[in-house]
């Protein structure tokens, strides 16, 4: 039996990228006062940060409900198929247990994976899930795999300010206060599916190393996806980091995936951000 992966928006997947990987979706929305939009289909990302610097509040996100996940599974299955769902991280959202709660009608046929992380840090997992697919793997052995997978998975990101995550609080206002002080570029990352400040650099160009450093830490594995992503209007920011940093991937990536961060984890992170994903090596 055929094996489908679906998603939810937070992924960051193009329209382009879904087909291409033959992977479906379900959807989050944003909502700005009282004006609600579905990501990616009624705001695209540069609507959404146009909205967000314009705005003196910040937006506010929903959860995928279980009846979303509920009429995607009906029509996977119906076309003869197993799905293999995976979520942002339950730690940030109630969205994996809503997938949790639509699956339950589907026994033996669907089955939900926490990813443990959010936008391109879950994008690589998704990738991967869909490498396992196109395998002709089963339901059972592609969640095992990805599932064992996941624990190599990182997502590790510069971003701009904390602001963003103190207002919609994922961290602590002491937290933020100590970033914002004296220009320090903040890096963070997933552990245990919550976001943890695991570096500080004063400048752009000190946290742009400092992300380097902590890539060459973890070590890449190229055999594995990996992808880039940055938040905001313009992408120029990631692209000097990848021309600076091309040591870390020339001779290795034939190409680097580049997404930019939607409208729901853009809420949190924030315009400015760029970020990195990929399997570890250690």
């Amino acid at each position: 039996m055929a094996l489908k992966i679906l998603v939810d928006s937070t992924f960051d997947f193009t329209a382009e990228q879904l087909e291409e990987l033959g992977v479906s979706v379900v959807r989050l929305s944003v909502r700005f006062g009282e004006r609600e939009f579905t990501e990616g289909v009624d705001i695209t990302p540069r609507e959404f940060y146009e909205r967000l610097i314009e705005s003196d509040e910040l937006p506010t996100t929903s959860q995928a409900s279980p009846s979303d996940f509920s009429r995607e599974f009906e029509r996977l299955t119906g076309e003869g198929s197993d799905v293999l769902a995976l979520t942002l991280s339950s730690r940030l959202s109630g969205t994996y247990q809503s997938a949790c709660i639509a699956a339950e009608d589907f026994p033996g046929r669907v089955r939900v994976l926490d990813s443990r992380s959010v936008t391109i840090g879950a994008q690589i997992l998704a990738r991967y899930a869909a490498r396992l697919a196109a395998e002709g793997r089963g339901l059972d052995e592609a969640f095992a795999l990805a599932e064992a997978a996941r624990e190599r998975a990182q997502v590790i990101a510069l971003l701009d300010t904390l602001e963003y995550l103190k207002r919609g609080g994922r961290i602590s206002g002491a937290a933020a206060l100590a970033g914002g002080l004296l220009s320090i570029k903040p890096v963070v990352t997933l552990r245990g599916g919550e976001v943890a400040v695991i570096g500080k650099a004063r400048g752009s160009k000190n946290g742009t190393n400092l992300l380097s450093q902590l890539i060459e830490k973890h070590g890449v594995d190229f055999s594995m996806p990996y992808a880039l992503g940055y938040s905001g209007l313009s992408d120029a920011t990631l692209l000097k980091y990848r021309d600076d940093s091309r040591r870390l991937w020339e001779g290795r990536a034939s190409e680097l995936p580049i997404s930019v961060v939607g409208s729901v984890i853009g809420t949190h992170a924030g315009p400015g951000a760029i970020a990195v994903a990929f399997f570890g090596l250690k």
